[in-house]
């Protein structure tokens, strides 16, 4: 049984191995994914007056008026101190044949205090440039940039199974780690005096034992964020009943023929902030969001600053109808069934955000573990064929050929 697992272990570790490389170096970096964004590209994110902004809904309008190609698709409904207004922008589909053509940019950063545009970029293009880099590395992480097909996007899908075998390698590592009760205190030792292999050795195995838990996390939550449609809200709903989703209830449209609202951002403001009200919320709406592809808006409720939903279970959400404004769902943290709660602590716990900085500091040196991890288990099996290979009696057909040449 317990040779079987090593087997398991061994070729699936392998298989995915560089998945994780990638997937845990670049997760390092993007637990700063913000701060080191704005450091790269302070065109996009500071601006160069204090004056008094304006209001967002208008600038967004000012935008739209300027350039009928687009329509704001995200829009912050507060500016930082000393920032611009950074929009998520998409094309907006022709009057006449309903279809769109690509821009060759999705985020707008305005001045706040004049409309003024300073800048702008695709978000999640491959490239390498100051403005790309960090959404390059955000997406790399998750999908590893791999174009759709058919609307579809592979990427995504692939990295949820790559998720699906980390989660039972992860289970099967640590049986195998534990052979008998009279070796556990081995699994948990670094041999520190000796070097090279040992100590190579045990810093995968005793290493992965040490951080098991977290890592099975990670696992388990990028299976949530990748695969939540097509199996894990399936899964978890024959546990526990779930809140309506508006996405999944909802048949995208084509790429090429997005929709518009019914209503405008500012009537959709009232209703939502009435809704809210309605609902005991406090805080202010920070932010409104519209998709073009399921015709709905999102209307999300937090302070100044809290945009990025650090610590918790995030921000609350109100989603509409986009052309009737009909109430369509909404996201509560910590509220709802058994599984509702489950599936909103996936993205705090897998990005540390749940427990503020110090889950984001964790989760960078957690990513930097993964990438070692995984190195480390293909040395120690490339350490092992080569070993193997130098005990293995040559071939006489081999020899004689040796002898020959």
């Amino acid at each position: 049984m317990r040779g079987a697992l090593v087997l398991v272990h061994r070729w699936v570790g392998l298989a995915i191995a560089g998945f994780l490389f990638v997937a845990g170096l670049t997760g390092a970096f993007i637990s700063w994914d913000h701060e080191l964004d704005a450091w790269l590209n302070p065109t996009l994110f500071q601006a160069p007056t204090a004056d008094e902004p304006r209001a967002p809904p208008e600038l967004a309008n000012q935008a739209e008026r300027a350039d009928p190609r687009m329509q704001v698709t995200f829009l912050p409904l507060s500016v930082d101190p000393g920032g611009t207004l950074l929009l998520g922008v998409e094309a907006r589909p022709d009057p006449k044949t309903g279809k769109a053509e690509g821009l060759d940019f999705n985020q707008l950063a305005l001045n706040p205090a004049t409309g003024e545009p300073l800048g702008q970029r695709f978000w999640g293009q491959p490239s390498l440039t100051r403005e790309n880099l960090l959404p390059f590395l955000y997406r790399l992480h998750y999908s590893l940039t791999l174009p759709l097909v058919s609307g579809v996007d592979v990427g995504l899908l692939l990295m949820g199974v790559v998720g699906m075998a980390w989660t039972i390698d992860c289970l099967v590592a640590l049986w195998i780690s534990f052979p008998n009760l009279r070796s556990w205190r081995k699994s948990f030792a670094f041999r520190w005096r000796e070097r090279g292999y040992r100590l190579l050795f045990d810093s995968h195995r005793s290493g992965g034992v040490w951080i098991w838990l977290l890592l099975l996390t990670l696992a388990v939550t990028s299976v949530s964020m990748n695969l939540e449609r097509e199996i894990v809200r399936p899964l978890v709903s024959l546990v526990s009943p779930l809140a309506e989703d508006p996405f999944s209830t909802r048949t995208p449209r084509a790429l090429d023929e997005p929709a518009l609202p019914g209503l405008s951002r500012e009537r959709m403001l009232v209703i939502a902030t009435a809704e809210a009200k309605a609902r005991g919320w406090t805080a202010p709406p920070g932010g409104i969001f519209y998709s073009p592809l399921y015709d709905i808006y999102g209307v999300g409720f937090y302070r100044p600053g809290e945009d990025h939903g650090d610590g918790g279970l995030g921000n609350p959400w109100l989603y509409f109808d986009g052309r009737t404004g009909k109430p369509a769902g909404a996201l509560t943290p910590g509220k709802g069934t058994a599984g509702d709660i489950f599936l909103q602590a996936q993205f705090p716990l897998h990005s540390g955000r749940i427990i503020g900085l110090p889950g984001r500091i964790f989760v960078s040196v957690l990513g930097l573990a993964v990438a070692g991890l995984s190195a480390t288990g293909v040395v120690i099996w490339a350490r092992k064929r080569k070993s193997v290979a130098k005990r293995r009696p040559r071939r006489p057909a081999t020899d004689a050929a040796a002898a020959a040449s």
